[in-house]
C-alpha cells in the first residue's frame, strides 16, 4: 500500500533557505499513525503530519541534488509542449526510510525530479517497486501534461481537486493498481475528459 503522495519543490526559490524544499501537494492514505498518541489534539496531529511530509521532501531533494551533481547534468527548462521529454529526462530513484525517520515503521519512497518539482511515492516496504515506479511515472505524466505544472506561474495548490481525481483514479485509497492495455486506454479517455472540463 502506498503511504502518502507528495509533489514538492526540489531546487532552491528565492523565499527558501538553501536546504529547504516546500511541499506543494500532500495526499495521506490510509490511518494516521497519530492516532495512536491520544495525547494529542487535531491541530498537534495535522502539524505533526505536515512536519513528517516535510523531512521526506527534503531527504527527496538531497537525493536529485546528489543525483544530478553525480551524472553532472545541466536542467534545462523545457517550453510548454514538451512535458513528456521532460518526463523522459527525469531523474528518479529509492529512498529507504528507516523506522523512527520519520515514520514509525520503515518505508520505501519512490521519486522523481523533472526540473524543480519532486514527485514522490511513499510505499510500505514490501510494495513492488516497478508497480510504483510505473503509477508515479503515469501520476507525473497526467499532472505535467493536463495540468501544465512546468510552467511559469503554474499555481499547483489552485489545482488540487485535479490531482486528488487523478488519485482516485490510479491509486484508489493507496492501492497500486495491475493494469492491462484496455483498462488504461479507458483511464486515459475518463482523465482526459475530466481535464478537459
Amino acid at each position: 500500500m502506498v503511504h502518502c503522495f507528495l509533489i514538492h519543490t526540489i531546487c532552491p526559490i528565492n523565499v527558501l533557505g538553501a536546504g529547504e524544499s516546500r511541499v506543494l501537494y500532500s495526499r495521506v492514505f490510509g490511518p494516521d499513525e497519530n492516532t495512536l498518541d491520544g495525547d494529542l489534539g487535531p491541530e498537534e496531529r495535522r502539524l505533526l503530519q505536515k512536519e513528517k511530509l516535510l523531512v521526506v521532501a527534503r531527504q527527496v531533494r538531497s537525493a536529485v541534488a546528489l543525483s544530478r551533481e553525480a551524472s553532472g547534468q545541466v536542467v534545462v527548462e523545457t517550453v510548454p509542449g514538451e512535458e513528456g521529454v521532460a518526463l523522459m529526462e527525469a531523474d528518479s530513484g529509492v529512498l529507504r526510510l528507516r523506522a523512527g525517520d520519520p515514520f514509525s515503521g520503515e518505508r520505501s519512497a519512490l521519486w522523481l525530479g523533472i526540473q524543480s518539482l519532486g514527485f514522490t511515492l511513499v510505499c510500505e516496504p514490501h510494495e513492488n517497486l516497478l508497480l510504483a515506479e510505473g503509477t508515479l511515472r503515469n501520476l507525473a505524466r497526467h499532472c505535467l501534461e493536463h495540468l501544465h505544472m512546468l510552467a511559469s506561474g503554474s499555481e499547483v495548490l489552485l489545482k488540487s481537486d485535479r490531482i486528488d481525481v487523478l488519485l482516485s483514479r490510479l491509486l484508489p485509497h493507496g492501492q497500486l493498481l495491475f493494469l492491462n492495455h484496455r483498462f488504461v486506454q479507458s483511464l486515459e479517455k475518463e482523465v482526459t475528459a475530466y481535464m478537459a472540463k
